[in-house]
């Protein structure tokens, strides 16, 4: 085991890169993001069936494609515990230049970063989880596998 590393820092597989279609025209994330259970402790990963009920969403991550890049995220906005499956993407500009992408929580119009998770009010920060493609293990298959797990804290 590498001393360097957390316990939990295990990557969940949540499925193949053709199971994630883009969100670029309609910036609405359902039904085109899926959220899943993965607790903290080494426990099984499950898909979340209805989204966009509120629940419990303490361990749940919301995985989407937007404009190209695979997004992963807490399902649950840090701010009012609602479940940001129900939120809209916008891209962050200024005079015409993107700068980056954001998610906007529809109980309360703030606004969180997708890449850094700053809010844009308030202290609150929207957890952002690693995501990496990698070729898929199954026999000549051409698609990727999307893999999640929870950003690592350094220190």
């Amino acid at each position: 085991m590498n001393p360097f590393t957390r316990g939990t820092a295990a990557w969940h597989l949540v499925g193949l890169a053709s199971e994630f279609p883009g969100i670029d025209d309609d910036n609405r994330i359902v039904p085109r993001c899926k959220a899943f259970n993965i607790p903290k402790t080494n426990g099984a990963i499950e898909p979340v069936e209805d989204i966009d009920l509120p629940g419990e969403l303490k361990d749940q991550v919301l995985v989407f494609k937007y404009k190209g890049k695979y997004h992963a995220i807490d399902h649950q906005c840090p701010h009012s515990s609602f479940p940001l499956s129900r939120g809209n993407l916008f891209d962050i500009e200024d005079f015409g230049i993107v700068l980056s992408a954001g998610l906007t929580c529809p109980k309360h119009g703030w606004s969180f970063d997708i890449f850094s998770g700053r809010a844009d009010r308030g202290n609150y920060t929207l957890k952002v989880w690693e995501v990496q493609l990698r070729d898929s293990s199954a026999p000549e298959s051409t698609d990727q596998e999307v893999w999640v797990r929870r950003k690592q804290r350094i220190g």
